[in-house]
């Protein structure tokens, strides 16, 4: 009787052993999320868990999205913003933009025939609104299921995004909205649009509307990317000097406009505008200040921060 005893005991430890071995093994698998599935409910998935460890989207007060006004939530690790600039053509970094987790562009930049330049991925677009006529000549392309769910940002002054039915870009972007329900377009909000022109008079001390100066698409990007991306790389960009250097590389202003006006030709023209232009140059020597306090980087060419 006391060795059948014995049997069974040792039969139900064999047993109570296998079970936490097998537990043992689940817990510390490839698939750590199991571990905190009883602490987190039945929903937790191993999708959710890959967005987890990168970072929590948060939302932004300063984009609002079109019609609903609801706040952009985004946010990434690494960006790869590629200007749309020609001195990306020729540099073959198209995979290694791909690799970043968001890819930015601006405005209606195009990667078809240029992937391996610029990448073939979009997450997020920043679109001047000059530019929102340019988009809506494809709309299935950037609206429609071939856009993958990218993210639109528009910026443009309040006479052209107006949302009392006077402004006509916001209309336009109303009317796409209602005919792709899916599109992700967002605007900036009149705040976030001063808030812009604050920080350009704040950094060099003039202030944009008296000084005749547009802000860039560039410049609304970098500020965006700023609050959004952990780390930001830099594609295709020159720094303020670039355009002064000796025998400096002529390339066209858009990489997608071959025979377009030389880029340093049209900074310079921008420049020297006395009302108007773009302050591209000045704009250059703000974000080589920024790039000292915050994690940017510039490639294609590379910048020599001192």
């Amino acid at each position: 009787m006391a060795w059948i005893c014995k049997k069974k005991w040792v039969i139900a430890s064999s047993l109570v052993l296998a079970i936490s071995l097998f537990v043992v093994l689940v817990n510390y698998s490839e698939k750590p999320y199991f571990r905190l599935q009883p602490m987190l409910g039945q929903s937790f998935s191993p999708r959710w868990m890959s967005s987890w460890q990168h970072k929590v989207a948060r939302p932004h007060p300063g984009y609002v999205s079109v019609p609903k006004k609801e706040l952009l939530k985004l946010s990434c690790d690494v960006c790869s913003v590629v200007s749309s600039s020609g001195q990306v053509l020729g540099r073959g970094a198209g995979a290694e933009i791909d690799r970043a987790a968001c890819v930015w562009r601006m405005n209606n930049a195009p990667t078809q025939r240029y992937e391996k330049d610029v990448g073939s991925r979009t997450n997020l677009r920043v679109v001047s609104h000059t530019s929102v006529p340019l988009l809506l000549h494809k709309p299935q392309h950037f609206f429609g299921p071939a856009s993958n769910g990218t993210v639109y940002v528009v910026w443009g002054p309040r006479r052209n995004m107006s949302p009392d039915g006077n402004g006509l870009i916001y209309n336009m972007l109303r009317r796409a909205a209602d005919d792709f329900p899916n599109a992700r377009i967002y605007v900036t909000t009149d705040e976030r649009m001063n808030y812009c022109d604050n920080m350009f008079k704040r950094e060099t001390g003039r202030d944009r509307i008296t000084s005749g100066s547009y802000l860039s698409t560039g410049w609304f990007t970098l500020i965006l990317a700023m609050d959004m991306c952990k780390e930001i790389r830099m594609y295709g960009m020159i720094n303020d000097t670039y355009c002064k250097s000796e025998g400096y590389k002529k390339v066209p202003y858009h990489y997608y406009e071959a025979g377009s006006r030389d880029e340093c030709a049209e900074y310079i023209l921008h420049e020297n505008a006395p009302y108007g232009g773009h302050r591209f140059i000045t704009e250059k020597t703000v974000f080589a200040k920024w790039a000292k306090t915050h994690p940017i980087k510039f490639f294609h060419p590379e910048w020599q921060l001192s």
